[in-house]
């Protein structure tokens, strides 16, 4: 036999249940749009001394090296890009493939949109590829750089954004979103930085 208190307590827990579930999809979080993208990517006043190719080399040769600790107390390989505008977008990819997925295609069609767009034109962008602290550590930052690879291209042929505006690279594990939680598929994400402005 239930007592009046259990009755009036189940109610309440019931009625708390529907309440979330009800507010749930008011929380969602809204799509990004091209104009969120801009204010992100926007605002870089002075071009990084940024050298992406010996950042690459700085990367392989990290991944080589035998004395780095685990993903967890591993510094991030490259610090100055947080430092700059940046954008993190989710891509979808065939697994163990540089294949973008056909839902992704919006996605980049948005950051595309972007780009085109007048307060933009000055700017050139990197492409950042990124795992999470799966597997080993030089097939990621090798799938990393192959996936970066990708959306430039995809962004270069299918949207037609010129090639000299983008450069793409590879970080595997090696530059981690989450390094509390380095298997995370967060650490997946793609970032997208503004790294030059035409003078």
């Amino acid at each position: 036999m239930m007592r009046p208190g259990n009755i009036r307590d189940i109610c309440l827990l019931g009625a708390l249940i529907m309440f979330a579930a009800l507010a749930a999809p008011a929380r969602a979080q809204a799509p990004v749009t091209a104009d969120d993208m801009i204010n992100r990517l926007g605002g870089l006043e002075t071009a990084p001394d940024l050298d992406i190719a010996a950042l690459r080399q700085r990367a392989l040769d990290r991944v080589k090296s035998k004395t780095e600790p685990v993903a967890l107390k591993r510094p991030r390989i490259a610090p100055e890009l947080l430092k700059l505008p940046q954008l993190l977008v989710e891509v979808q990819f065939d697994p163990d493939s540089a294949i973008v997925r056909p839902q992704s295609y919006q996605t980049l069609g948005l950051i595309a949109d972007a780009l085109v767009r007048a307060a933009m034109l000055p700017y050139g962008f990197l492409i950042v590829g990124r795992t999470e602290a799966a597997g080993k550590r030089e097939y990621n930052l090798t799938l990393s750089q192959r996936r970066a690879d990708s959306i430039r291209d995809v962004l270069v042929t299918t949207f037609k954004i010129s090639p000299k505006r983008i450069q793409a690279i590879g970080l595997g594990e090696e530059q981690l979103q989450d390094a509390n939680q380095p298997a995370s598929l967060v650490n997946r994400q793609i970032q997208i930085v503004t790294i030059a402005k035409a003078p």
